[in-house]
């Protein structure tokens, strides 16, 4: 399992049909090969908001700034691995009870393989949170049976 802290950029738009097309396309022209993009509305406000990871390099970094896109302010991780039962709500476990608090979780799973991106208030809180999840990530030792004698 990998556990890394990322950035996550964003831009809040108006909620209508089009607008996610119009946030990615610039980047899709720069080349970009995303692995997070989230989308949703904010409530009854008719506003929303668009989220993507990663942004990096000089040209891409230029064409999300240019799409209106900027660091999210959150704190984030995103954790990748081999999927197993239970493996979620170990992690959530973990997390809570290293005392933090979850602002949101988006993961999904694809075949054998899982990836999950959390977001934090704080960047302590994603240490703590990082080291939780790793601990989690452990399989669960189990009593070897003993021989009768």
């Amino acid at each position: 399992m990998t556990v890394k802290q990322v950035t996550l950029w964003r831009k809040e738009v108006q909620n209508a049909p089009g607008i996610l097309a119009e946030v990615l396309e610039p980047l899709a022209a720069s080349g970009a090969n995303l692995r997070v993009v989230m989308g949703y509305a904010l409530g009854d406000t008719g506003r929303a908001a668009v989220e993507v990871f990663p942004v990096t390099g000089k040209k891409l970094t230029q064409a999300a700034t240019q799409a209106g896109l900027q660091p999210a302010q959150v704190a984030a991780l995103f954790v990748e691995g081999d999927d197993r039962p239970g493996l979620g709500a170990a992690m959530a476990r973990g997390i809570a009870n290293a005392g933090v608090n979850i602002e949101f979780v988006v993961a999904q799973t694809v075949g054998r393989k899982f990836s999950a991106v959390f977001g934090f208030r704080s960047a302590d809180d994603a240490r703590a949170a990082a080291k939780a999840i790793k601990a989690a990530a452990k399989p669960a030792r189990t009593a070897k049976p003993r021989r009768k004698r």
